[in-house]
């Protein structure tokens, strides 16, 4: 929220961390075409894969999200029935679901993975959390940013002819992971 109010307020051109072009942003934001696309899963602890394995198993039980984020709204409208709590920081999230406060975490997979590969505990459940758009990411931009937004473009074709996003992810990921250790 804090990089697209800074978009908004005319201290930033263009805002890329993950952001989602959702319609209620598409409102208030020009946004360049997608540059990755994500999927949404939960992480819980790896002795209840087994409990956990449908939706409605979290009925009436507290699973963790980034506030924010578009893995909140995936949470609600997928867990209705579980108390959705919010935090600042998926770091947070991970440390409420391995302290017990939480039944599970929902992640961005690459994000997911990455606490899972540090924490022998922790498992990608086998749960699928259905979304009514993509979760694919764009740059965003102040409306009328036209000519800035084929720049961007342009750039991003360019990238994803190469390979080089997937190698950017891949990259991201490691750094992810060393700085986890820290």
């Amino acid at each position: 929220d804090n990089v697209l109010a800074n978009v908004q307020s005319g201290k930033a051109d263009i805002a890329i961390s993950g952001i989602s072009a959702t319609e209620e942003r598409q409102k208030i934001f020009d946004f360049s075409d997608t540059y990755y696309e994500s999927e949404t899963v939960l992480v819980v602890k790896k002795d209840a894969t087994g409990t956990y394995k449908q939706t409605g198993d979290l009925a009436k039980k507290s699973v963790a999200v980034q506030k924010g984020s578009i893995q909140e709204n995936i949470a609600k409208a997928n867990l209705s029935d579980a108390n959705v709590v919010s935090l600042a920081q998926p770091g947070e999230a991970i440390n409420e679901l391995k302290s017990g406060q939480v039944e599970g975490v929902v992640l961005e997979k690459a994000i997911a993975q990455g606490y899972v590969d540090q924490n022998s505990d922790l498992a990608v459940s086998d749960i699928t959390l259905k979304s009514d758009s993509k979760d694919a990411y764009a740059v965003a931009m102040p409306k009328g940013s036209d000519k800035l937004k084929a720049k961007v473009n342009k750039v991003i074709a360019k990238l994803k002819k190469e390979g080089k996003i997937d190698s950017y992810v891949k990259d991201a990921y490691a750094l992810s992971l060393k700085s986890s250790t820290k």
